[in-house]
């Protein structure tokens, strides 16, 4: 066991080759398809039927499941912010500045050359429905961070008022909500996630129409909490036995399932698949994974992985990532090797062609290519620096080996004392730190340089808090200037 985990640990020091399928030689450098980005909020694992839930039901996922490309050692940041800013920079999230969900520790750096900007760069027309979290003052909103089509809810989730979502929504939270639809505040009608997918079908269809190509981002605040979804939805668990969040919650994913489901639907209706691709993700591990049925306390299903949300073990970061474009990408292909959220900047930008530019923040991340092709590739191992954030504000010299991690192909190192062989043991059920010292060594040189290299982009840690949140102040004067006016896309 241990002459194993040392020699897989210690092979990010050598090159080796990985046969995925045929080797393939056309390349999808700047193939320019369309972009379609859906991503969950506290969505892990053991959420999906296909992958091992035997009491939600994910029918339109799974048949995607089915057909993709899965990258099954996909891992993202621990909290939602962070994985965002990972996304839109190409680079870990220290690196962005953003450190926290809350706090003004949340807002990416005004320098970043963001993805969107980027597919801009190649023509692309780019829209955001749902969730942006990366701040809400004017200059930090996404209107002015690359989206040409924007609606958004405030904060870190609808109805967090307190951190600066609109007022209204402390209200019937999750239904008739008041959002940000470009620099207009609007009053919405329906459950968010409806309203979400209604709103980026509409501007996908007017893009398909005018011939023009589109990164759609769909960044759903479900099923993050509060655990509301309509009451049909809910039913079905509540006739079970479950207990209401319980309800709520797996309700809210099967509402995201059948809205996934119209969207591939209306995208085939469109013929628009062809030249499409089409990605499902989630932002970090799940929440609320302990519940009540009938009664009896019951342990949720997490796909047999240990931690969830803000937690530095695998059930924090590690999250399905499924790719689909007809016809041109292997179905049901999986993909073993080690990725990450800050490989899609560089995997979507060389799809689309863009020109970036020289000045621009440092992209670590790794193109995906190579995969997506079948070709193959001298994948080097690497290690991954994953870190929860969220310490005390003035306390990040403290704060080094606190619920971090660093993971290779074959080891998750955790706390500064914790070694686990997760291809092996991938619930982190036993300890092997007293027998791989040598391991541990190989470790420490790295973590230590990315750690202190990390700390000067942290530029929002001694950020003075705010006194009025930005949409409040927006939303007041618009409500006195001119009233909030109902708003609801229109879908052929």
């Amino acid at each position: 066991m241990k002459n194993v985990v040392t020699y897989s640990c210690l092979c990010f020091l050598f090159f080796f080759k990985i046969n995925y399928g045929q080797e393939n030689t056309n390349t999808l450098k700047n193939s320019k398809p369309n972009i379609i980005f859906v991503m969950t909020d506290d969505q892990g694992m053991g959420d999906f039927s296909c992958m091992g839930n035997e009491v939600v039901k994910t029918p339109n996922i799974d048949a995607f499941y089915d057909k993709s490309t899965r990258f099954t050692e996909y891992h993202v940041s621990p909290t939602c912010a962070p994985t965002r800013a990972a996304l839109m920079s190409g680079a870990h999230e220290f690196r962005s500045g953003v450190t926290h969900t809350i706090l003004e520790r949340e807002r990416m750096a005004l320098d970043i050359y963001t993805l969107p900007q980027a597919l801009q760069s190649a023509g692309y027309k780019t829209g955001l429905f749902g969730k942006w979290h990366l701040g809400d003052a004017d200059e930090y909103l996404p209107k002015n961070r690359g989206f040409n089509e924007v609606l958004m809810h405030g904060s870190g989730g609808i109805g967090q008022v307190r951190l600066g979502d609109f007022p209204p929504n402390a209200e019937n939270v999750y239904f008739d909500n008041v959002l940000l639809h470009n620099k207009t505040i609007v009053k919405t009608k329906g459950f968010c996630t409806d309203v979400f997918f209604d709103a980026a079908l509409a501007w996908t269809k007017e893009k398909i129409d005018n011939k023009e190509p589109y990164f759609t981002y769909i960044s759903l605040n479900a099923p993050h909490a509060p655990l509301v979804a309509p009451e049909s939805y809910k039913k079905r668990f509540l006739d079970l036995g479950y207990n209401e969040g319980t309800a709520g919650r797996y309700g809210m994913i099967e509402n995201i399932d059948d809205n996934f489901g119209r969207l591939t639907k209306k995208l085939n209706e469109w013929n628009a698949l062809d030249n499409t691709l089409i990605i499902f993700t989630t932002d970090n591990g799940a929440t609320h994974l302990r519940g009540t049925l009938n009664g009896k306390k019951v342990k949720h299903f997490n796909a047999n992985l240990k931690g969830g949300k803000n937690s530095p073990n695998e059930g924090g970061n590690h999250v399905p990532l499924f790719f689909y474009w007809k016809g041109v990408l292997t179905e049901g292909k999986n993909i073993n090797q080690l990725t990450a959220h800050i490989d899609l900047y560089k995997t979507f930008t060389e799809l689309a062609g863009s020109k970036l530019p020289k000045n621009m923040q440092t992209l670590e991340g790794r193109s995906l290519l190579p995969f997506l092709e079948n070709k193959y590739e001298n994948w080097k191992d690497r290690l991954l620096f994953t870190h929860c954030g969220r310490w005390k504000s003035g306390q990040v010299e403290n704060a080094k080996y606190t619920k971090m991690t660093i993971r290779s192909k074959q080891c998750r190192f955790v706390n500064n004392t914790e070694l686990y062989d997760v291809m092996n043991d991938p619930g982190e059920r036993r300890n092997v730190a007293s027998e791989n010292p040598e391991v541990i060594s190989k470790f420490e040189q790295p973590y230590n340089e990315w750690w202190s290299s990390s700390i000067p982009f942290m530029i929002n840690e001694n950020r003075k808090r705010i006194k009025h949140q930005p949409l409040h102040i927006k939303y007041y004067k618009q409500l006195k200037e001119q009233g909030v006016l109902e708003w609801e896309p229109q879908i052929d």
